[in-house]
This record gives C-alpha cells, sequence and structure tokens, in this order.
C-alpha cells in the first residue's frame, strides 16, 4: 500500500488574492500529493496561474536552507514549497520592447496603452482561441483579467491585470513591465502610428469651427482618423504625466518623449474618406470613447 504524501506550499501576499477564500489569510495550505504530479502543475490546481509566478523553493524536513527549482520539479513528501509573485519589472524574451494584445474586456485600458505609445492589439470580438493564437504567433503579452486564459498551457507569456480603473490598470502594466513609452505616436482607435498632416490635406474633413479653431494635425496612417489638441487635451496629458511619472520611479527615466504628433496632443473628430464617420462625437479623443 502506498503511503500517502502530504506537501504544503505558502504563497507570497500579492498572489494570495488568487487562493480559495479559506487559504487567503494565512497565504499557504496543506495538500496530499500523488508523488507524480509537478509543483507547477499544483499551483495551478490551486487558482494561481503560472505567469504570476516567479522563484520557487523547497525545502525538505531537517533542510536549513531551501533549494530553488522549476515548476517542473516533483515535491517530495514533507516538502514546504515557498512561491514567489513574478519579480517587477519582469523582463520580456526579445525582440524589442513588449507588445501587448488584450482581452476583450479591457478595451479602455488598450486605448490608455496607445496613449502613452505602447504597441497594443486589442478587438472588441476576439474569441480566446484567437487571443492566444495571436499572442503566440506575434510574440505579444497577453493582459486580462481571466484567470482561464492565464491557466492555458499554450500561453507563451501573459499577465493579469491588477485594478479596477482602467487608469489604475495602466499604472499596474508600467510597473510590471517598464515599457519604453512614447506617448501621443499611435492611433488609439487602430493602433497605427501617427504622422503630422498639413491641414489644407484634412481640412474639407473638418467641421467649421474645428477649421477656424486648430492648425495642427496628425493623421494615422493605418485608419486615416485625424487628431488635434481638442476639448479632451487637458484631460489625456494628465493620464501622460501620470504614466510618465510612473516611469521616472520605477527605472529613473520618464521613456521616449516620442516625435511628430506629440506637440499635437489627442482630440479626434473627423475622417478620412473610407471610414466611418460619427457627427457630434469625438472617436479617439477621450479613452473612453475611442
Amino acid at each position: 500500500m502506498t503511503h500517502a504524501q502530504h506537501i504544503r506550499l505558502r504563497f507570497a501576499g500579492g498572489l494570495r488574492l488568487f487562493l480559495a477564500a479559506r487559504h487567503r489569510r494565512s497565504g499557504g495550505t496543506g495538500m496530499s500529493h500523488d508523488g507524480t504530479s509537478t509543483l507547477g502543475h499544483v499551483i495551478q490546481s490551486l487558482g494561481v496561474p503560472l505567469t504570476e509566478v516567479g522563484g520557487l523553493t523547497v525545502r525538505g524536513p531537517g533542510e536549513s536552507a531551501g533549494r530553488r527549482v522549476t515548476p517542473a520539479y516533483r515535491p517530495r513528501d514533507a516538502e514546504v514549497a515557498d512561491v514567489a509573485g513574478v519579480p517587477r519589472p519582469q523582463p520580456v524574451p526579445a525582440p524589442g520592447p513588449p507588445r501587448f494584445v488584450l482581452d476583450v474586456h479591457l478595451g479602455a485600458l488598450a486605448r490608455r496603452l496607445r496613449l502613452v505609445g505602447l504597441d497594443t492589439a486589442y478587438g472588441n470580438d476576439a474569441a480566446d482561441d484567437a487571443l492566444l493564437a495571436q499572442a503566440n504567433a506575434e510574440r505579444r503579452v497577453l493582459l486580462t483579467q481571466d484567470r482561464g486564459l492565464l491557466l492555458r498551457r499554450s500561453l507563451w507569456l501573459g499577465a493579469y491585470v491588477r485594478g479596477d480603473r482602467p487608469d489604475d490598470q495602466l499604472l499596474d502594466v508600467l510597473d510590471r513591465f517598464a515599457p519604453p513609452l512614447e506617448p501621443w505616436r499611435r492611433c488609439m482607435a487602430c493602433n497605427g502610428t501617427l504622422s503630422p498632416v498639413a491641414k489644407s490635406e484634412v481640412a474639407p474633413l473638418l467641421r467649421p469651427g474645428t477649421r477656424r479653431t486648430y492648425d495642427s494635425f496628425v493623421r494615422c496612417r493605418s485608419c486615416s482618423r485625424v487628431y488635434w489638441r481638442g476639448a479632451h487635451s487637458d484631460r489625456l496629458e494628465r493620464l501622460v504625466a501620470a504614466a510618465r511619472e510612473a516611469a521616472l520611479a520605477r527605472t529613473g527615466t520618464a521613456g521616449g518623449e516620442g516625435t511628430g504628433g506629440a506637440e499635437n496632443g489627442a482630440g479626434a473628430n473627423g475622417s478620412h474618406p473610407g471610414t466611418r464617420s460619427e457627427p457630434g462625437r469625438d472617436p479617439g479623443s477621450d479613452p473612453e470613447q475611442a
């Protein structure tokens, strides 16, 4: 008859939100172990995605110091495993700075990430399997609040987004990945890049009041949406300032200052022929409305 094995896991404070309510206060739990399941499998069976886990340390009976192990390690009877959270800032495998893809529930965050110049894919109708395929094929970090997505074994890299408010979610992502910032460089509607455009080129697309009031414009190279410093510019500039302050606090640099559209702010009202026009609305000028 095989002797039942028992192990104990202790989770860092930042991981306790994933645990069942009865384990959150102590941050630890003892459990039976079949002797064959990996430590990574055990951790995920408790609701903690491995995308959120950093170092793993195991200590057996009589051992004064823990041993660093990987998720593939198979725990032994009476061992205690300490599970740390992912380090911040978290390095992202090359090439280049981190790029992101967001699930359908994080549209407001997607617009904020684009506002500060981060390459951010988002579709409000993307299915889970499509999100995983895009993340893997394009080497984008999948950002989500859906633990089920992060528990998928096929996902190359993902992150749980903390916070209920989009502004707080933005700061969480910046704190975790410390990406270089290039505000005012991306279209908040489609993620395309922005470039300056002469007023004469876009004047036929503008309402009379806009033509009289504004002179500096940028246009998206992908969807042709036109931007200028509009009614929402002060609010957007506050968001950018908060992002830069967060970057400065984390890395000592405020990230890239951006060029092209930086001096023009963001506030969109016009549309290019062939794109949809919605009179009376400022598509792209407000993170909540783009």
